[in-house]
């Protein structure tokens, strides 16, 4: 995704073996995009929240929502979830419904008919699912295309596990053709207020555009993944940080097995703990993106971190005559087309 239609995000590794190797498809149906929502805990089994362990197919998280909520004959403020999961996908996730004192409609499944769901499990739990509380999503990806066959897939594919790849928010974020951002700037530029982004999509693009231009930005410079005098550093599966005074080689050690990373800033209010080299990548997005980051702040969003850096976990490969299947799970938040972009070469990846 491009915003003019001009830059690319750059992937991170073009000189191995020649970076995305071949052209392959990974979405031609639903079924070739599996996402498992990893919640990290079990509901409790008794309170006023029902939740629900939800299988959908081509439908957004929202759309589910709002169908669950309407069904269950309740407010969409009473319907809960953890992560916005893909439309085009077969995916599974959670999902909590306010019910004090009262049950779901017996015929639930057959209200919910003309909807792509299955309800896999239903429990009790004492609290309302919030938004990011999952630990991580299970993909399962089916390719096709030219990649089933290249040589050096074996090899790259390892490359990318062991060494990570660009945590680039994913050209879904941005909408149809980059629609989402051009409105965020539309709506920025104007004052935005809540009625014009209830959901705070319009926020998110535009959070998730300069990261993505800050993180290019140090593709570019091949530092995204080295620790930087004054990088403010989060360390691997945690929302821990702390700020490298200097960058000395135990940090560089601990990078180079993944146990932490550089993390970038996500625009908002509030003083950068940044210094030095990385406050100056941090004050080239401002320059460049004055308008942006002005109405984010704004508009009120406090300022976060988010890592530049994310590498698969518990992967695997399979491949047959016509596909190649790829399972590998990522932190909540992290995109599986992030991952893709240094594979294979598609004209939604760039």
């Amino acid at each position: 995704m491009t915003e003019t239609g001009d830059a690319i995000w750059p992937p991170a590794w073009p000189c191995v073996h020649g970076g995305p190797l071949a052209a392959g498809d990974y979405r031609r149906v639903p079924e070739d995009f599996l996402v498992e929502e990893c919640l990290g805990f079990e509901p409790e089994g008794h309170g006023e929240h029902l939740w629900l362990w939800v299988e959908k197919r081509d439908l957004t998280t929202l759309e589910l929502a709002r169908r669950l909520a309407r069904v269950c004959e309740v407010t969409p403020r009473q319907i809960g979830f953890s992560g916005m999961k893909d439309r085009v996908a077969v995916t599974r996730q959670w999902l909590s419904v306010h019910l004090p004192g009262s049950e779901a409609p017996t015929d639930l499944i057959e209200r919910l008919s003309d909807t792509p769901v299955r309800i896999l499990e239903r429990h009790r739990h004492p609290r309302k699912l919030k938004r990011g509380v999952h630990r991580a999503n299970r993909f399962t990806l089916r390719l096709s295309g030219a990649i089933v066959d290249h040589p050096y897939l074996p090899s790259h594919w390892q490359v990318l596990c062991e060494r990570g790849v660009p945590n680039y928010f994913g050209p879904q974020r941005f909408g149809p053709d980059g629609r989402n951002l051009f409105r965020a700037r539309d709506i920025l530029r104007r004052g935005w207020r809540k009625r014009d982004d209830r959901e705070g999509m319009m926020l998110s693009s535009a959070r998730s555009y300069l990261f993505n231009e800050l993180l290019a930005l140090r593709v570019g410079q091949g530092d995204w993944a080295t620790p930087l005098a004054g990088d403010v550093l989060m360390l691997d599966g945690s929302a821990s940080q702390f700020v490298a005074e200097e960058s000395d080689e135990a940090l560089i050690e601990r990078a180079s097995r993944l146990d932490l990373h550089p993390a970038g800033v996500l625009w908002g209010t509030g003083e950068s703990l940044a210094q030095h080299q990385a406050a100056r990548y941090e004050q080239h997005l401002s320059n460049e993106h004055a308008d942006l980051c002005k109405g984010l702040e704004e508009a009120g969003v406090r300022l976060a971190r988010r890592a530049l850096r994310i590498a698969p976990g518990a992967p695997t490969m399979a491949r047959d005559k016509d596909n190649l299947t790829l399972c590998f799970e990522l932190p909540r938040g992290a995109f599986a087309t992030a991952v893709l972009r240094e594979l294979i070469r598609h004209p939604t990846l760039i």
